[in-house]
């Protein structure tokens, strides 16, 4: 067991993450582009992210089940492989079929690579810092909020949408080597664990019978579909609401993610000690920033209320994640491999409504729908409280830490 935390590990896994987050959602800020280089619409293109999600979600658990015995850090080194090839692949993609493809192979590794991620960050923090661990790992979340999408939509209005997605193809290849040369070995568990391990993997009905896993997992679901609803149309709303496009809406997203790495290191600090009334607070705020969005406010206030949002937002996933590795202590890898599940149908089933709204001419309705599900989140929150509670000692951390080694 560790006793301090492997800052160069966790940041090789920060790093990663980067790069797998801003690759899944880089569509977002490349809609128009990416449209009018293959002769799509923005619609469809919003569809990338559904389909990616669609296979996440089906292929986590048999895939995660199917590797339980590869040691953890060959496992990620093989996923973020997996994602290097995927992403030179989309960036040659002559038609919208073969970038359709070519992510969704990406989206098979991906849903490995969540499941096995937390559970890594675990084993790289002692007791009682395992929350402030993945606050650093999911520093990368941030920061492809911050900087990945941003920059990469800066990129790709300049030098075009294949050029963006090469570049982060090559960031995955540096994080390749970075972890070939920083993780640990991480050998698998014990023959018997394993095996009892994989079984939950392939049987989601058994480890969905623990309470907390499904408050989890209710929580996660409707957090996410409200915020992608909204957030896979961000350039057509904010072009609609504020005149935003090109670089003002590179700068925007800069801003979106700037304030959510901000709002992602302070709840780090107490994400181990109050993960339920941080919670709350945080869907409060993003429900009632996002709704602002649904009339034509003008630019003032659209750029307000989408900076509210991003710090509100992107730093959920830090208690989320750190919640899936402490509701099912003896069964880490199963727990985060369903939580993964529940944010990848998330996104899913909130790009897929948001195209359906989009197509179907309500736009502006939008923001409406995402902040009803992010309000029924927040009621979730307080319905689920053993899940999120309001308060963990010390000795509940001790107590949680110990389960896991047994």
């Amino acid at each position: 067991m560790a006793v301090k935390l492997n800052r160069p590990a966790l940041v090789v896994l920060g790093t990663s993450t980067f790069c797998y987050v801003t690759a899944e959602t880089l569509p977002v800020g490349l809609l128009p582009q990416i449209s009018t280089g293959l002769n799509v619409t923005e619609a469809q293109v919003g569809l990338l992210l559904t389909s990616y999600a669609v296979v996440a979600a089906l292929s986590t658990i048999p895939l995660t089940a199917l590797t339980m015995r590869v040691p953890r850090h060959t496992l990620l080194a093989v996923t973020v492989a997996v994602f290097v090839v995927s992403q030179a692949a989309a960036a040659l993609a002559p038609t919208f079929t073969v970038l359709v493809l070519s992510r969704l192979v990406c989206a098979l590794a991906h849903g490995v690579f969540w499941s096995v991620i937390g559970p890594v960050t675990a084993r790289l923090a002692p007791p009682g810092q395992v929350g402030r661990a993945t606050s650093l790992v999911f520093i990368g979340n941030s920061l492809a909020i911050v900087l990945g999408v941003p920059l990469g939509t800066a990129l790709g209005q300049w030098l075009g949408w294949r050029m963006s997605i090469g570049v982060i193809a090559a960031a995955g290849a540096l994080c390749l080597l970075a972890l070939l040369t920083l993780l640990p070995e991480m050998p698998v568990l014990p023959r018997d664990r394993a095996a009892r391990l994989g079984r939950q993997m392939r049987d989601a009905v058994l480890i969905l019978r623990n309470g907390r896993v499904v408050g989890l997992c209710t929580v996660t679901v409707v957090l996410v579909v409200g915020h992608f609803a909204a957030y896979t149309y961000i350039a057509p709303l904010v072009r609609r609401d504020a005149g935003l496009d090109g670089a003002a809406l590179s700068a925007l997203l800069l801003g979106y993610g700037a304030v959510g790495l901000i709002a992602n290191f302070v709840v780090g600090r107490f994400v181990d000690r109050r993960p339920g009334p941080i919670l709350l607070g945080l869907s409060i705020a993003a429900a009632g920033s996002v709704v602002l969005l649904a009339p034509v406010l003008g630019p003032v206030a659209t750029i307000l209320a989408v900076l509210v949002w991003g710090g509100a937002f992107n730093a959920i996933p830090v208690l989320l994640g750190s919640a899936s590795l402490r509701v099912a202590p003896r069964n880490r890898d199963a727990a985060s491999a369903v939580y993964v599940v529940a944010f990848q149908i998330g996104i899913g089933g909130g790009a897929f409504i948001g195209e359906r709204m989009v197509t179907g001419g309500h736009l502006g309705a939008v923001p409406l729908l995402t902040a009803f599900f992010v309000g029924c989140a927040a009621v979730l929150v307080v319905v689920f409280r053993g899940t999120l509670p309001r308060r963990i000692s010390a000795a509940e951390h001790r107590e949680t830490e110990a389960a896991a080694l047994h």
